[in-house]
């Protein structure tokens, strides 16, 4: 897995407008030129009436007539490049158009950069040596078991009981320790921390919200912060809608925090003296990581200092010769001490000093902060609210109520993925908050003290009517108050970064990846009828059709929706309920179990890391668990109106 040579900028110091830097370039596939003395330019490249591109020897067209000398008796004399085509799930995928800095901050994390730094700190002095400490995603581990799982059973003709993502995280964890890494973690212990933050900022931008005023501005509707290709996507298109966005860090960001500032602490080692690798489902996390936010200027270090995702994860088990089909022992007990420091490094019990693995947080595989928030609403309610839930474009656009039993909306919230579903949710809260969007950057916060929203003025109008009295309110009426945003169309299982598809090995078989419709039309990654032809995505034959080798799909198109369920599904297939979740159900104790372990576990960090819950302690939770958001400013202007 590595980033398309096609969709990278060079030699930028500034955001280039994407009318701009991205267009449709040509992709030379021959081989490597025999090395000669540069005497001049040799080939030059033409253009068409068709579009086509030609490489020609260079005096042998004149590029100012009607015909082009590269053809003769229809017969081309020049070489015919193919285009490297471009398509939305494309610039989705790589984070869309980014910096030069950007950039090279990316090509400066790639799994040969963790092969490099593991041979040269190997044969480190003390002085320089690190503690290597790697953290995975659960959608990665997911979708290295989804494809595991679909290999074996096209192998076997005997059926199998699938590949959980727990004996994939004893595998992967066995692999790392066999290349120097002593600590594996999954992060989903600093995503329960994250949604315990998640949570109180909600509170904070509640009681704002209720205040009214000046402070009421951007309160609320609370949007969520996990993804960075939405943060990246509102902080250069769209920086009004920052106010709204949660400063919440993500659970990559969190737990970087915890290995540099707490597992770092315990062992004796600062910040510097820890190399921190995160394995995630999404190329953005890359750039998230390389935020000047997430920088110790004290000692000159990362919180992670490295991200590679699920495909290159896979390529370094590939480049090491390691088959992760073989089992590992112990791999299906469940309460081993992965992560934990060895009795010599601490001056406590090593079980102290563990983190709890795979909890799961019930409603999303993208971290479940839609309802998260709605499980603390209920639980926290003085009357039982009852959660209804209706879909609205697609699947990937989903509206949630909670209302008391006379009828009151209590609480309105989203969901919301993939990028065209994003836009829409973004004009829709320009709306409701009086918020100008058409300006991208420009966009003008008019809050409740200036009178501006449709859902202030409606609620007025509503309350005048009757004397403020007030009807019941109406679902449609009701703005959000809080929506969980990713970039990818089905969420974080479904990231650029993840394995492509895996068909059963039969053969030559072929598959047609989505919805096939009329000639040359499909169905997107989002749901949308996509004529692949008429946008230049297409095979030439109507529909995308692949051959397999060794049972893998070549060439599968991301985001494939078949695909994309059986990852879900293998995400739920281990794990605990949330406590929250638990408690409010009647199914289970908050008690018990490794849930009420992470409480416990979640209690002594913050503690240890923050102190009592004074001002001085308020102010230390939020610079370890909460960031900031930066406009970028461009300085193109409208991309139409240069001359090229």
């Amino acid at each position: 897995m590595a980033f398309s040579g096609a969709l990278t900028l060079t030699d930028l110091n500034d955001f280039i407008s994407p009318s701009q830097a991205c267009i449709k370039p040509v992709e030379q596939t021959n081989g490597k030129p025999k090395q000669e003395e540069y005497v001049g330019a040799k080939t030059e490249i033409v253009v068409d009436s068709t579009g086509s591109y030609y490489e020609v020897s260079s005096g042998s067209v004149e590029l100012n007539t009607t015909t082009l000398p590269s053809r003769v008796n229809n017969e081309i004399s020049g070489t015919k490049l193919e285009q490297a085509q471009i398509s939305l799930n494309d610039c989705l995928a790589c984070s869309g158009c980014i910096t030069s800095a950007e950039s090279v901050l990316i090509t400066l994390q790639s799994h040969t950069e963790v092969f490099t730094f593991l041979e040269h700190n190997q044969d480190a002095c003390d002085d320089t040596k690190k503690l290597p400490v790697l953290s995975i995603a659960p959608q990665s581990l997911a979708s290295l078991a989804t494809a595991l799982s679909a290999s074996l059973s096209s192998s076997s003709t005997s059926s199998s009981s699938p590949i959980t993502p727990l004996q994939v995280l004893r595998r992967v964890t066995t692999f790392c320790n066999s290349i120097g890494f002593p600590h594996v973690v999954d992060i989903t212990f600093a995503r329960h921390l994250a949604l315990q933050e998640h949570v109180l900022e909600f509170e904070e931008r509640k009681e704002r919200d209720s205040k009214g005023g000046q402070d009421a501005q951007g309160a609320l509707p609370m949007l969520a912060s996990a993804c960075p290709g939405w943060i990246c996507y509102a902080e250069k298109a769209h920086a009004e809608m920052l106010p709204f966005v949660a400063t919440t860090k993500s659970p990559q960001q969190v737990m970087g925090t915890l290995v540099k500032e707490w597992l770092g602490t315990r062992m004796g080692l600062t910040p510097d003296k820890v190399y921190h690798v995160s394995v995630m489902p999404c190329y953005d996390k890359k750039l998230e990581a390389s935020r000047q936010d997430f920088y110790n200027d004290v000692y000159s270090t990362r919180d992670v200092d490295c991200v590679i995702t699920t495909g290159e994860l896979e390529l370094m088990m590939k480049e090491r010769g390691w088959d992760l089909s073989v089992p590992v022992p112990g791999e299906l007990d469940e309460d081993i001490s992965f992560g934990s420091l060895p009795q010599s490094l601490v001056n406590s019990n090593a079980d102290d000093i563990r983190f709890p693995e795979l909890l799961q947080h019930p409603g999303s595989s993208s971290g479940s902060y839609l309802h998260s928030i709605i499980f603390h609403l209920q639980r926290k309610s003085d009357v039982p609210l009852t959660l209804t839930s209706k879909v609205m474009r697609n699947s990937d656009y989903e509206e949630f109520l909670l209302t008391t039993p006379t009828g009151k909306i209590a609480f309105k919230g989203a969901k919301c993925y993939g990028f065209r579903n994003l836009q829409n949710v973004v004009r829709k809260v320009g709306r409701e908050r009086g918020v100008r969007t058409a300006g991208g950057a420009a966009g003008r916060m008019a809050g409740r003290a200036t009178g501006g929203g449709i859902r202030d003025r409606m609620k007025r109008k509503a309350g005048a009517a009757t004397n403020g009295a007030g009807p019941e309110e109406n679902a449609d009426d009701k703005g959000y108050d809080y929506v969980e945003v990713m970039a990818c169309p089905g969420g974080c299982v479904n990231g650029g970064g993840q394995l492509k598809p895996i068909l059963p090995k039969n053969g030559n078989q072929t598959s047609t990846l989505g919805t096939s419709g009329a000639a040359g039309t499909s169905v997107d990654a989002e749901g949308y009828p996509r004529d692949w032809e008429q946008n230049g995505g297409g095979t030439g034959t109507g529909t995308d059709t692949v051959q397999t080798q060794s049972g893998v799909v070549m060439n599968a198109k991301w985001g494939d929706k078949d695909w994309t369920g059986k990852v879900e599904v293998t995400y739920w297939l281990t794990g605990e309920p949330s406590s929250l979740s638990s408690a409010i159900s009647g199914s289970g104790s908050s008690q018990g179990g490794g849930m009420a372990w992470a409480d416990e576990m979640a209690v002594r960090v913050l503690t240890e890391m923050c102190g009592s819950d004074d001002d001085e302690g308020v102010k230390t939770r939020r610079r370890l668990f909460r960031t900031e958001y930066h406009a970028v400013q461009s300085d193109v202007g409208n991309g139409l109106a240069v001359k090229w």
